[in-house]
């Protein structure tokens, strides 16, 4: 099936990348938000990830007449950086403006999502390592909160661990933001997205 020309599919290619662990026992955990966000490009816009290269899942494909490429890396999440960085480096990515990374936050309430230019990897390992090997804080990311660690709990255990009931809702609707976040940034408009989806939810104190 040909691919649909028009501006822009040809004169910029973007990759998506969500950051997680590729083992089975890690599917649906807080700390793998970041392949659900992949999944749920892949299934809105039937594009297949399939493809292993360069330490990675991907999948090529369209949205919205843009061409772009979705990343899985598989290095496990504090070697993130191990895969974008070849992954960028062989297609020509310019990652300041053409690269978005997913992550999980639990600085932020559940589902809620946060939309950067840039900035320091807040204390995230896979951002921490990506930023390592790119040589830059500055490229796009989508933030999709996962909750914050209750009192007690061991860091690990808890961003490896799954969403509970009243979670999982919040987290669906996290993903249809965090989606929408995206095709904004891909047709240019990550200030529009930032204004959206940036803004504090009134839950909060």
């Amino acid at each position: 099936m040909k691919e649909p020309v028009g501006k822009g599919v040809w004169d910029n290619m973007f990759v998506i990348a969500g950051l997680g662990n590729p083992k089975r026992e890690y599917d649906n955990t807080r700390h793998n938000i970041g392949f659900a966000m992949i999944d749920a490009l892949s299934d809105k816009y039937n594009i297949t990830v399939m493809d292993i290269r360069h330490k990675a899942m991907l999948g090529k494909g369209i949205i919205n007449g843009q061409k772009v490429i979705l990343a899985k890396p598989l290095t496990f999440m504090n070697a993130s950086g191990e895969s974008i960085r070849p992954l960028t480096d062989y297609y020509k990515i310019d990652v300041e403006t053409e690269l978005i990374v997913i992550s999980d936050d639990i600085s932020l309430p559940p589902g809620q999502v946060r939309v950067r230019k840039r900035g320091s990897a807040g204390g995230h390992n896979g951002l921490k390592d990506i930023i390592r090997h790119l040589g830059t804080e500055n490229f796009h990311r989508i933030r999709i909160g996962v909750g914050e660690k209750p009192k007690g709990y061991d860091l690990a255990d808890y961003v490896l661990g799954h969403f509970n009931k009243e979670e999982a809702p919040l987290m669906k609707e996290g993903l249809e933001k965090a989606v929408a976040a995206a095709e904004m940034m891909l047709a240019g408009e990550t200030d529009r997205a930032m204004n959206e989806f940036n803004r504090k939810n009134p839950a909060e104190k």
